[in-house]
């Protein structure tokens, strides 16, 4: 009788690790950042019916980079949390803190327990009644979750827009700035040569701080197109 293979699990997980990686990185970037009236989400994303960036609650807003299929079913997932716990109890009860904790429980049980890890990077965004009080949450494919301040950077160019970004994002930055900002980085480092991005090629919101309720907006081509033109 044959012996079977014995594999460690320190090396299953290294595997599944590697193996998620590897997805995520061919994947385009997402950049979020604050600015001086809320969060925006910038994404290299020509498709107009498959979106990266969506609305969760309120206040909160939803990126993923990774396979398309498994991102979309944690945001559907997400949605109907929030409204079932907004509808259960109040509104106010839904933050960022709680979607993204049963996010990263989530994750982190089909990582340890499922032969295939999902081949997802997410950011849960909730924007606050005052700069101090917004909220980036960054949870990677295997649950575990970042607590970040000012920017994210997510996808295949992740490490060299995070670099740039260090040096070159700062508090109060208008709309505009940031959107120049994340546009130039993703065509820069995201592909081997550098490219201008234009409002075709992009997909673009934010979650507006002064809007009553529902902060979430899509901005149209023709708007981000004055934004990238200021």
């Amino acid at each position: 009788m044959s012996v079977p293979f014995y594999v460690s699990p320190e090396q299953i997980m290294r595997d599944k690790a590697d193996f998620a990686r590897k997805g995520i990185a061919r994947g385009r970037s997402v950049i979020v950042m604050q600015y001086d009236a809320g969060i925006v989400f910038v994404a290299e994303n020509p498709s107009r019916a498959l979106h990266k960036i969506s609305e969760l609650y309120d206040r909160i807003g939803f990126a993923a980079v990774g396979k398309y299929n498994e991102f979309e079913s944690l945001r559907v997932a997400g949605v109907r949390l929030a409204d079932m716990r907004g509808y259960s109890y109040d509104r106010t009860d839904v933050t960022g803190r709680s979607l993204a904790n049963a996010y990263a429980q989530t994750l982190g049980t089909i990582f340890t327990e499922t032969p295939k890890p999902f081949e997802v990077e997410i950011v849960v965004a909730e924007v606050g009644a005052e700069p101090d009080d917004d909220q980036l949450y960054r949870l990677m494919f295997d649950g575990s979750v970042a607590d970040e301040r000012g920017y994210v950077a997510m996808g295949g160019s992740a490490e060299p827009i995070s670099a740039a970004l260090s040096s070159t994002w700062h508090e109060g930055m208008t709309l505009a700035e940031c959107v120049r900002l994340a546009v130039r980085l993703l065509g820069e480092h995201g592909d081997e040569q550098p490219r201008v991005l234009d409002a075709r090629q992009l997909e673009v919101a934010v979650l507006d701080r002064g809007r009553p309720r529902r902060t979430f907006q899509r901005l149209p081509n023709a708007r981000l197109t004055e934004l990238l033109a200021e």
